[in-house]
């Protein structure tokens, strides 16, 4: 590093130490609490949009008014705290700068109490009010200094696929070891401190690592998110061992009003939004089809149809265009440094259509590709391949072949398709969760229904107690 540099880097040491919140030490913090809460704002709208939330307002109340109450006895009360519930099948939660709390409707599908539900809910607020994005964000920012960096986030994601911007990218923070401890420790003071029974964060933790990657959805899985480097269902037992009278006098689960808010709550990936089957993409609300390359890793997000090829040098894109074909190509084709050719009105499947083929400079160097606007009922569909310019003749014919395919959908099995969905049993008579699945047979794995029960294998369900099955969706 040069002289210059070293300058720059003490400068902004000097002026980026603050005091946090949750230690009262002074630390560095490149980004200031304005800058913090002003990012989470837009951040959250970026997930709202790319994600979506999940339309059940009852369930939104509820979960908001258990967060506010929680951040409201945090060592940062006065900051705009937002709590939602994202419509994705993945078993996770994540925490925005300055405020926003999101958890999924997967992880909601596998829990089986109030008491964990707040217990995940103040692992985030934790990282918030110990402003862990804000330094590992400066840490990234101070890195960068005097070497011609100067964005804090990667957008290396979000370029590659169109389809995450800088909300998303920090999903993809990674906390140290320390940062989760503490996340852990601040979740279980709030949760006790509100009377919750902390012993099912314990079993939270359990349920977290036992799901692994195997509740797959647009986001990833709390493991992949959230580094695992410890026991940390040990950890918290004792944790409660240590904490005194307060830890042990804490009882509340509220388990049956928590079950019966996520009664008929969809469960897995909800094939009425699109999904794939043996690499053709259907969409039954939208009525339309499209073969994606067989072995090409593919996602359907709220915002785009994606699929990169195996060797990550070429990617088919589906998103929906702006105005009439003809003028979302105009758009499209009219940007700055895009050059086009053989710009045609065309017909895909009966489908009014333009196409043409285009190169652009990147950062990355040149690429190339070819673009549709296809309309189809009272939308306009754009249709884009491209690769690097050397590998344009290689994947020329792949991306014809895959934007060709576009077409309507018409098996009835496909538009008729309905999400899987949870259903509530109270069970009449002990019994195992083997025999329990026997009688109230799942559309899922024994082994999961179990995992979404809190139990293990040839666990006991008490009698008159509620147990979760699955019901519907599409089976593999």
């Amino acid at each position: 590093m040069s002289r210059s540099s070293r300058l720059i880097a003490l400068a902004a040491l000097a002026a980026g130490c603050a005091t946090n919140p949750v230690t009262g030490r002074s630390e560095l913090a490149l980004v200031s609490e304005g800058q913090e809460i002003q990012m989470g704002k837009e951040y959250a709208e970026q997930v709202k949009a790319s994600i979506g939330l999940y339309p059940d307002q009852n369930l939104q109340a509820y979960v908001s008014r258990l967060g506010m109450r929680l951040a409201a006895q945090s060592e940062r009360p006065n900051i705009p705290w937002q709590f939602h519930v994202v419509d994705d099948a993945s078993v996770n939660a994540f925490a925005l700068p300055g405020g926003p709390v999101f958890i999924t409707r997967g992880i909601l599908g596998h829990m089986n109490s109030e008491a964990e539900l707040v217990s995940v809910l103040g692992h985030e607020i934790g990282h918030i009010t110990a402003r862990h994005s804000v330094q590992q964000m400066s840490k990234q920012q101070l890195a960068g200094l005097g070497l011609g960096i100067g964005s804090i986030l990667s957008p290396t994601v979000a370029s590659a696929s169109q389809i995450a911007g800088a909300g998303l990218s920090v999903l993809f923070l990674k906390y140290g070891r320390d940062a989760e401890r503490q996340s852990d420790a601040l979740g279980f003071k709030y949760m006790v401190r509100e009377g919750y029974d902390p012993r099912d964060m314990a079993s939270m933790f359990e349920t977290l690592q036992r799901t692994g990657g195997s509740a797959e959805g647009r986001l990833p899985n709390w493991l992949s998110s959230h580094p695992n480097p410890e026991d940390r269902e040990t950890a918290v037992r004792q944790r409660i061992d240590s904490a005194g009278a307060a830890a042990q006098a804490a009882r509340t689960t509220n388990r049956d009003a928590f079950l019966q808010r996520t009664g008929g709550m969809v469960f897995g990936e909800n094939p009425r939004e699109g999904f794939f089957r043996n690499g053709l993409f259907l969409h039954p609300d939208l009525r339309f089809q499209m073969a994606f390359p067989n072995g090409w890793k593919t996602q359907n997000t709220k915002a785009a149809v994606v699929a990169v090829s195996p060797q990550q040098d070429a990617i088919i894109q589906l998103t929906l265009g702006q105005g009439s074909p003809s003028q979302a190509a105009q758009q499209f084709f009219g940007q700055q440094g895009i050059q086009s050719s053989n710009v045609t009105n065309s017909s895909i499947n009966g489908n009014p259509a333009v196409s043409g083929y285009f190169a652009a400079q990147t950062q990355q160097g040149q690429v190339q590709g070819i673009v549709s606007f296809v309309q189809f009922g009272s939308a306009t569909y754009q249709l884009l391949g491209y690769t690097p310019a050397a590998q344009m003749r290689q994947y020329d014919a792949v991306f014809r072949q895959a934007i060709g395919s576009f077409d309507r959908l018409q098996d009835q099995s496909a538009l008729n398709v309905q999400p899987a969905r949870l259903e509530l049993v109270r069970v009449p008579r002990q019994m195992t969760i083997e025999e329990f699945n026997r009688q109230y047979p799942s559309t899922v794995p024994v082994e999961q229904v179990a995992i979404i029960n809190g139990l293990n294998p040839g666990g006991v369900i008490s009698a008159g107690a509620t147990a979760k099955r699955v019901v519907g969706g599409v089976r593999p």
